[in-house]
């Protein structure tokens, strides 16, 4: 039989999992299996043998709906029908609201609580990629801070070195991630002309990051700054320097510091070669940082 009167437009109107009768009066309510509190015993149509329970006779409690008797095993349940409040919003049962319930464009930035998505765990299984955070947002940062001091380090000449010391592990979220590299070295060169011929890089991994090839020239990122004193005992030289890497990779990383130098030589870490207690002997600390940006 067709609607009598205007179509509601709003509303539930569902039926919920039969029940069997028995010796008790309670019965919990239950959609698909899982139960359901409906929102009054008012929006409950109720039939038992056939015989439509008024509301007065009943009540609700949660899940659990109480007849107005204790029922036998001879008794039926025919149906309990829920039907929801004409012409309000009702609220959604949890679970119920899908994605594709949500319109396209509905979820704004404002809608978005400052750094939950932020502090969320940003990876394909949680469904939250780096594209979802849009190109060129900060997906997350790696840092080692070194604060001691190395008295040696060794450098042969013109072969490549790794500074062991400033080394930073990363797991990229996306393969379409940039990761911006930066590094702050603190140090000071045993010989004097040494700084002139130093060149600076990363690694990742065992890929010397650096300019291209180009004969027999050094190629680096950066030099070392020189120092206002060019001695060997105060003023240390500086490396400060930034490098924009591709890795095309969800797999862990290792970002190191590389330097190369024209002399055979060795230089102090964080501190000057002869480290004498006065003002002219500076100390200081490096670090080497990967960011993550979305791509």
């Amino acid at each position: 039989m067709p609607f009598i009167g205007n179509q509601p437009t709003q509303g539930r109107f569902i039926e919920l999992d039969s029940l069997s009768a028995s010796a008790t009066a309670n019965y919990t309510l239950q959609l698909n299996s899982a139960n359901f509190e409906p929102e009054s015993v008012n929006n409950l149509l109720v039939s038992i043998n056939g015989v439509i329970q008024g509301s007065s006779t009943m009540s609700l409690n949660g899940a659990v709906l109480t007849v107005g008797a204790t029922l036998s095993s001879s008794d039926t349940i025919d149906f309990v029908r829920v039907f929801g409040n004409v012409g309000t919003v009702s609220t959604p049962t949890d679970g119920s609201v899908t994605a594709n319930k949500i319109g396209t464009g509905a979820v704004t930035s404002a809608k978005i609580a400052d750094g939950t998505i932020v502090n969320a765990d940003i990876s394909a299984t949680a469904g939250i990629v780096g594209s979802k955070l849009g190109t060129g947002a900060i997906l997350q940062v790696k840092y080692l801070q070194y604060t001691d001091t190395v008295a040696s380090i060794s450098v042969s000449a013109n072969t490549d070195t790794v500074v062991t010391q400033l080394a930073v592990n990363i797991t990229p979220k996306s393969t379409s991630s940039i990761i911006r590299l930066d590094t702050h070295i603190f140090h000071e060169w045993a010989r004097g002309d040494a700084p002139a011929e130093a060149a600076w890089y990363f690694y990742r991994d065992s890929t010397k990051l650096a300019a291209p090839s180009a004969g027999g020239r050094m190629t680096c990122i950066s030099m070392s700054l020189l120092s206002f004193h060019n001695d060997t005992g105060s003023t240390p030289e500086i490396a400060h320097y930034s490098y924009f890497d591709a890795p095309n990779t969800t797999s862990q990383i290792t970002y190191k510091i590389g330097v190369k130098n024209h002399y055979a030589t060795t230089f102090s870490l964080n501190r000057t070669k002869n480290d004498s207690d006065g003002t002219q002997a500076e100390r200081g600390i490096s670090f080497i940082s990967a960011t993550e940006i979305g791509g």
